[in-house]
């Protein structure tokens, strides 16, 4: 490992070992940096400010255990997808429960929205056969996805992640099947008169 990672990835242990102690708006440099035995021109050379840093273990963790995943249009793959995400932020669920609620520029939210954006958009071409979806349709399923994310992550008792996907599971093939159905139905009705 390049001596770079290694300084990242200490400045990133140190982090969470004080995300872990206390609310990240009282987590200062000064503190990471000696939690780890570094000084802050260290920090200052590898992150911009503490939020660059909790977006670089976000983007160096969750987005390796990803990089190989193929999100084409078989069902089962993109599930799978969805479970090896909900484990991930399972796993790491005290840190990001922290992370969640940092607000404003630079957070970890809108970092988040940023990386699963281009995501969401890909299934919503594939899903409503759209060239390229527009800005409303994007936000409000990014909106849900978050929401739904952070209300099963800053849940006190978190559910596991095979409930929470269970739940999501059932609520979207449920939710599409009914829809169907009225829609079936309403078709019908206007058929028979």
């Amino acid at each position: 490992m390049a001596e770079s990672n290694i300084t990242k990835w200490a400045l990133a242990a140190s982090l969470k070992e004080l995300m872990m102690e206390q609310p990240f708006e009282k987590i200062n440099v000064a503190q990471i940096c000696a939690r780890c035995h570094m000084n802050r021109k260290s920090f200052y050379y590898h992150f911009k400010d503490k939020y660059d840093l909790v977006n670089w273990i976000f983007d160096t963790e969750f987005i390796a255990l990803v990089k190989e995943e193929d999100l084409g249009s078989r069902y089962q793959e993109r599930w799978a997808f969805i479970e090896k995400t909900c484990h991930y932020f399972y796993q790491n669920h005290v840190f990001y429960r922290k992370a969640l609620q940092i607000r404003g520029q630079n957070s970890f939210c809108e970092h988040f929205r940023e990386y699963i954006r281009p995501l969401l958009a890909g299934r919503i071409t594939y899903v409503f056969k759209q060239a390229q979806p527009d800005a409303f349709t994007l936000d409000f399923f990014t909106d849900a996805l978050l929401c739904a994310m952070e209300r099963w992550l800053l849940t006190k008792e978190c559910m596991s992640p095979e409930e929470f996907l269970e739940k999501i599971k059932w609520l979207s093939e449920e939710g599409a099947r009914s829809i169907y159905r009225e829609l079936l139905q309403a078709e019908q009705e206007e058929n028979g008169r």
